[in-house]
């Protein structure tokens, strides 16, 4: 079962873990569209997005993004989204060099490292203006911890202490009753939620998103997994009443496609203006159509 749900989840803890971490995320601005009552208070947009789209900030060419993880799923599609924007682009994962073929793999500057080992984090982050962290893995719930908690941490803590000025995390939305089948997992997540806001209050953002669907590659097969995600993307996000369906709810969350989430983390990396805190699967959707 565990897998089966993993799989769905793709790029996605307790919380009894961040009870010392709690106010940090109560008191971070939640991007999304609708107060909750019963969770954290989220603040409305706090700059217009018409506002953040006229100015334009973007990072000259000559500074430097790093993207954690890639050569991954999601990892791979930020790389060439910056590329896309004229950005100067590397990339910083245990493997090194991707195995992808593609021509725009050519222009990411590849460095090999762990994030479990801080030391080998700092030269990759020398001179970067913005990192976009896509880390994370399933197995056991202390492994799902380590690669999504501890992992994020370091590089988190390591960005900061380079004078990195702004951070984006891929996260994960809530399903749940999943979180507590994947419970090392959500609470890495979430832990790495509460670094990222102690440690870049204005410059850190949160993007939560559920199933993210396009064309993975695994190996030599390509699975469209847009084949399945795009309609559901286009019944779900219509019916977000759903979502307070007790137990049940949370699993009605949109899928998002992978490209959506691409563009939303380079303009939050890249974008002065783009507001701190977490964005939901409705703040990536919206922003997502904007290019």
């Amino acid at each position: 079962m565990r897998l089966a749900v993993s799989r769905l989840i793709g790029s996605a803890p307790s919380v009894s873990y961040l009870r010392g971490s709690s106010n940090l995320l109560n008191n971070g601005r939640f991007f999304s569209t609708e107060n909750s009552s019963d969770g954290p208070k989220r603040v409305e947009e706090p700059f217009k997005v018409e506002e953040a789209e006229t100015v334009k900030t973007e990072l000259p060419s000559s500074d430097q993004l790093l993207v954690l993880g890639g050569n991954g799923f999601v990892g791979s599609h930020i790389c060439k989204e910056a590329l896309d924007r004229g950005l100067s682009v590397s990339s910083l994962s245990r493997s090194g060099r991707s195995s992808l073929r593609d021509s725009w793999a050519d222009k990411v500057v590849w460095h090999k490292g762990n994030l479990l080992e801080p030391e080998s984090l700092k030269e990759a982050m020398r001179g970067v203006s913005a990192v976009i962290s896509c880390v994370g893995g399933f197995g056991t719930n202390s492994h799902m911890f380590k690669i999504n908690g501890t992992a994020n941490i370091n590089a988190i803590r390591t960005a900061s202490q380079e004078g990195v000025k702004r951070f984006v995390y891929i996260s994960a939305a809530d399903f749940g009753l999943v979180n507590f089948l994947l419970q090392g997992y959500y609470e890495g997540k979430r832990a790495a939620e509460a670094e990222l806001l102690s440690k870049f209050t204005y410059g850190g953002v949160i993007l939560r998103p559920g199933f993210i669907h396009g064309t993975r590659q695994v190996g030599s097969l390509k699975i469209p997994l847009g084949l399945i995600g795009s309609p559901l993307e286009t019944l779900l996000q219509h019916a977000k009443p759903l979502n307070k369906i007790p137990v049940v709810g949370p699993l009605l969350s949109p899928p998002v496609s992978v490209t959506s989430v691409a563009r939303v983390a380079v303009r939050a990396a890249t974008d002065q203006v783009f507001p701190p805190g977490i964005v939901d699967v409705y703040g990536i959707l919206r922003h997502g159509d904007r290019k």
